[in-house]
């Protein structure tokens, strides 16, 4: 018989989620954190991410770090930009890219260190979308 991680009778503790419904931050705020989350569930966002983190870099720099299209990578950009991830500047007719604060590194490094942590999965447990970017 396999054990279930689910309580077998219903009881609430009131004073503990009282406490934790008052901790909690407003919807907006969460709402936001979780759209944070959902644009580093696309592993190009994150390898652009990460990349942005260690250098301001063009979106041909971008394209050739990565090995794939301007084109893909300006699609990318747009929508880190349009969730206030990504920052830009001109120089000229060259527009360099940046994080826009220091925040989302700091959230991709303790995400980094939390999977280093952990060790690394098998290859025989990855994913295929995950095996198609760790060859790259």
């Amino acid at each position: 018989m396999t054990e279930r991680a689910v309580c077998t009778i219903n009881l609430i503790n009131e004073k503990k989620v009282a406490a934790v419904r008052t901790a909690m931050p407003p919807q907006e705020n969460l709402f936001r954190l979780a759209e944070t989350f959902r644009v580093l569930g696309d592993p190009t966002r994150v390898r652009i991410i990460h990349a942005l983190s260690l250098e301001e870099l063009c979106v041909c720099d971008i394209a050739s770090l990565l090995r794939t299209t301007k084109s893909a990578i300006s699609h990318q950009l747009r929508l880190l930009r349009s969730l206030r991830v990504v920052k830009y500047r001109k120089d000229g007719r060259i527009v360099y890219y940046s994080l826009d604060d220091s925040h989302i590194g700091n959230l991709l490094r303790e995400g980094l260190s939390h999977i280093v942590s952990q060790g690394a999965l098998p290859k025989t447990q990855r994913s295929p979308r995950e095996m198609e970017y760790v060859e790259k």
